[in-house]
């Protein structure tokens, strides 16, 4: 038998290009599935390891900081080796491996204590996002008609409003606090989400098998929950790993501006950038350190998240 499954070419003609893929996901059900299909995908590629590298480590300082993490949260153990014209820094002192902020404190701990606070707000932030803009895409793809036009011309003027500039309106509006800055994210977010699900939904609205669905009577509803939506969510999904990246960075930027609450000394990576600026000319590493850890997380997302969607694209998996 041959191992090719694509059909072959008439003589002097070209493969068509939808005959190709369809061979391909009929192939990758063979094998066992498109969900084992996409996961054998991310196995070969360089850059999915990597993302999921960064990720895991980043996961995993989250998620053990107490057990990590040298002081808490917020203790201030080196008060007493600040003077105004010097900060400890890096390698100088062997109780604080990276060195003393301005307050006094150990600026390993606030690194690994920052991951944990950037993990929940990029989360939840994320999940607020993504069911805001779920609600919202399926109303749209499901009623369509002039249900689909009102939701579409909200989520349009939410688009008007750059996302940085609108996280940063419902922040000022909500006070500061770490809720204000998860929910001014999220809702940034919705309009991606919506449209999202939206267009998948409407793809998947003329399929073969949901015109099989109508032909059996079934209701719009049945329809819609049982089959559409199913099978819509996996874009939508692979855009949730890619917003995490935008969301450490978007809180990252709102405590920078100040939006985040808490004390000085509070151990979040954007809070620790905007303490750090008075002290660039005499400790340096206090913005970078910070700064290298949000870039480093959002790229390992971004890597991750581009990896798994060019994994789920038909027209990658047919190359």
């Amino acid at each position: 038998m041959s191992s090719s499954i694509l059909p072959p070419a008439p003589s002097g003609g070209p493969v068509d290009d939808n005959a190709v893929v369809d061979a391909q996901l009929l192939a990758a059900q063979a094998r066992g599935g498109f969900w084992h299909d996409v996961f054998q995908r991310l196995r070969r590629s360089p850059v999915a390891w990597i993302g999921a590298i960064i990720v895991l480590a980043f996961l995993l300082v989250a998620a053990l900081a107490p057990l990590l993490a040298p002081y808490p949260a917020e203790s201030l153990p080196g008060q007493r080796f600040i003077t105004p014209t010097d900060i400890p820094g890096p390698g100088e002192m062997a109780e604080f491996p990276l060195g003393l902020d301005r307050f006094g404190g150990d600026v390993l701990s606030k690194l690994i204590w920052g991951a944990q606070a950037s993990l929940q707000i990029g989360v939840i932030s994320t999940a607020l996002g993504l069911i805001g803009g779920m609600l919202l895409g399926l109303l749209a793809g499901m009623f369509g008609g002039w249900v689909d036009a009102l939701v579409m011309r909200f989520v349009d003027i939410l688009l008007s409003v750059p996302n940085l500039l609108l996280a940063v309106s419902i922040a000022a509006i909500l006070g500061q606090s770490q809720l204000a800055i998860m929910i001014a994210i999220g809702a940034s977010q919705v309009p991606v989400f919506a449209r999202l699900l939206r267009a998948s939904m409407l793809q998947q609205r003329g399929a073969d098998y949901v015109l099989s669905a109508q032909t059996l009577g079934l209701s719009r509803r049945s329809i819609t929950m049982t089959h559409v939506l199913p099978n819509s969510v996996g874009p939508v999904i692979v855009q949730g790993t890619l917003t995490l990246a935008t969301a450490v960075i978007d809180a990252a930027a709102l405590s920078f501006l100040g939006l985040g609450g808490g004390l000085p000394q509070t151990a979040e990576w954007g809070r620790m950038l905007t303490y750090a600026q008075a002290e660039l000319a005499i400790a340096p590493w206090l913005a970078f350190l910070p700064g290298i850890c949000i870039a480093v997380t959002a790229l390992g997302f971004t890597l991750l998240g581009e990896s798994l969607r060019e994994a789920m694209d038909p027209r990658t998996r047919a190359r």
